[in-house]
């Protein structure tokens, strides 16, 4: 599963480098929707966390998406729904080091849609904070929730899973870091 995971995200980098936005047709009576010229529903629920979610933090030089998918039903290409923990982290290179600058854990329900070749987010359920943070998991979960505990929990398998798609990023994109570290702890390597 992990190698699964490790493979859509280094996917999802791949894909989303050149995208364009594109504006949605009109009259669909779609809110929240995100239109692009995204091949895969990985590529458009990886653009909607950069783009939508990641702009909602201290923006750095490159934001970073990280997610681990709970489930994904694609049997209805007007509804594809992806449970996860979707986090992003924005960064700034200073030396040979990505410095994380901001960012969260955004886990929730995806809907993504398909229109002609192009995906794009229509919706996002998000769990809530605080008090209403396990009843709305719940709710947003269903038959998933024991499957989100487990991947929510499990710090190791998160950090292990940043590494690697912070990894394939800083490859895929040409940049000289060889680490990367969150405020107050100590940088970490790369292992390029």
């Amino acid at each position: 599963m992990k190698k699964i995971l490790i493979a859509l995200a280094v996917l999802i980098i791949a894909a989303c480098g050149n995208k364009q936005a594109v504006a949605p047709a009109e009259g669909d009576g779609v809110s929240n929707e995100v239109a692009f010229e995204a091949k895969d529903y990985y590529a458009a629920v990886e653009r909607y966390l950069t783009e939508q979610i990641a702009s909602q933090y201290v923006l750095g030089e490159y934001s970073v998406p990280v997610y681990q998918e709970v489930a994904v039903n694609d049997s209805d290409s007007t509804d594809i729904r992806i449970w996860g923990d979707f986090w992003v982290y924005n960064y700034k290179q200073e030396g040979d080091t990505l410095k994380c600058v901001s960012g969260g854990s955004h886990p929730g329900l995806m809907h993504v849609c398909q229109r002609g070749e192009s995906f794009y987010v229509s919706d996002f359920e998000q769990v809530e904070d605080g008090s209403r943070f396990l009843p709305s998991a719940k709710r947003i979960f269903g038959e998933y929730f024991e499957a989100f505990q487990i991947h929510h929990s499990d710090g190791d398998e998160h950090e292990s899973l940043r590494h690697d798609v912070l990894r394939a990023f800083v490859r895929d994109h040409g940049l000289s870091a060889t680490k990367y570290q969150d405020y107050g702890w100590p940088a970490k390597d790369l292992d390029l």
